[in-house]
């Protein structure tokens, strides 16, 4: 028997060197009959899963309807630059802080890492999270563009400590190390509250996407406010109004008037199953979907089967962390009519998740494309056919 698994095994080896396919990936009718593939030095996905991002120019959206838990891939993390991935050497990294400073300190990447270090869980979202307009839309295609990690790195209020912020000092320039030098003022509060300058996520060195070897990591607050490649931090007393927060992140509103520094991100929730481009059978359906809120804890999700006339609670599954994903559960008997699904979050601070005619209400038609949460709708068709409900914001 020995010797007949290990003809096979040659055979198998064979071929596929011969047709450039890794001798894991070979398909064989019994893989109890083989040796599996030995020990490796690096993991792999099995290649039976076809996880990707989706991506454009400036980034690559996170395929939510293919995730299980809280924790995103750190490889399929969403991505959004300004300027491409910088190449940036750790041996030669410096962190500098100056400004309204008794101190002004250049920090090696080894300097940082010598202060106590933290790590938390929470989720990242750019603030343009938003798309709509088609029925063939995923909640990937929706809402990609945010993904949660165990953040890992040492406490910016441990830094101001070191440097000695200055008591008029209210406002800090974050400067990352890309092409586009993004930069973006950000409160002193935030700092002495629960910033992180971040080394490591899910248990490694940041990946260049994600701002290696150091980034900014304001939890709940706007993607671009967390600067990446982080090379600078300037304390002064007032914003610098810089490109970021002027020309762009900034939105017309209701009389005329611009929001502007408007950080944390509003509570969201998107049912991710059953959704595009799903196919679903009359019976019994456990919806599935993630919540979050940029302001603390979710609260409780409500589920809609029948067009928002109704909702009944969702069952939150465990951990419900502060400024972090959350998933939830509700388990529905389907007849085949054709109806439309959808949810809605309410966090901690009493804030319930919007329909689109209640953003417009609230921040009239001249309302900009960033800090947008309505409610999704999925409309199933009779034929189980699963399809976004678009709507008209502009």
């Amino acid at each position: 028997m020995a010797t007949a698994a290990v003809a096979i095994l040659k055979t198998s080896f064979a071929k596929a060197v011969q047709t450039g396919v890794p001798v894991s990936f070979f398909k064989v009718d019994d893989p109890a009959k083989v040796p599996g593939t030995p020990p490796g030095e690096i993991g792999t996905r099995s290649h039976f899963e076809k996880l990707i991002k989706k991506p454009s120019d400036i980034s690559s959206r996170s395929p939510l309807q293919d995730f299980h838990g809280i924790i995103t891939p750190s490889d399929l993390h969403f991505e959004r630059h300004h300027n491409g991935v910088p190449a940036i050497d750790p041996a030669t990294y410096k962190l500098v802080i100056h400004g309204m400073v008794e101190r002004p300190v250049v920090f090696t990447l080894a300097d940082l890492k010598r202060f106590p270090g933290v790590s938390r869980i929470a989720f990242l979202e750019c603030s343009g999270n938003f798309r709509s307009g088609k029925e063939e839309l995923s909640p990937q295609d929706i809402c990609g563009l945010t993904s949660q990690s165990e953040w890992t790195g040492v406490r910016l209020s441990t830094l101001f400590r070191e440097v000695g912020v200055r008591p008029g000092a209210s406002w800090f320039l974050a400067e990352g190390g890309d092409a586009a030098l993004m930069t973006r003022s950000i409160p002193v509060t935030k700092g002495w509250d629960d910033a992180i300058i971040a080394y490591a996520q899910n248990g490694e060195a940041l990946r260049p996407e994600q701002g290696y070897p150091v980034r900014l990591f304001l939890p709940g607050w706007e993607g671009n406010t967390n600067v990446k490649w982080l090379r600078r931090l300037e304390l002064g007393d007032s914003p610098w109004q810089t490109r970021e927060e002027t020309s762009k992140y900034t939105e017309g509103i209701r009389d005329g008037k611009i929001r502007q520094f408007s950080f944390d991100m509003d509570a969201r929730s998107i049912i991710t199953f059953p959704a595009f481009p799903a196919t679903v059978e009359r019976g019994w359906i456990e919806i599935k979907g993630l919540a979050w809120s940029g302001r603390g804890k979710v609260r409780k999700v409500e589920i809609s089967t029948n067009g928002g006339k109704t909702w009944a609670i969702a069952e939150l599954q465990e951990p419900v962390l502060d400024k972090a994903h959350v998933r939830f559960r509700y388990l529905w008997h389907w007849n085949g009519t054709e109806t439309v699904i959808s949810s809605r979050v309410t966090d901690d601070t009493g804030y319930t998740q919007p329909t689109m005619q209640q953003l417009l209400a609230a921040r009239g038609p001249e309302m900009g494309g960033y800090h947008l949460n309505p409610v999704t709708g999925w409309l199933l068709k009779p034929d189980g056919r699963v399809l976004h409900k678009p709507e008209s914001w502009r």
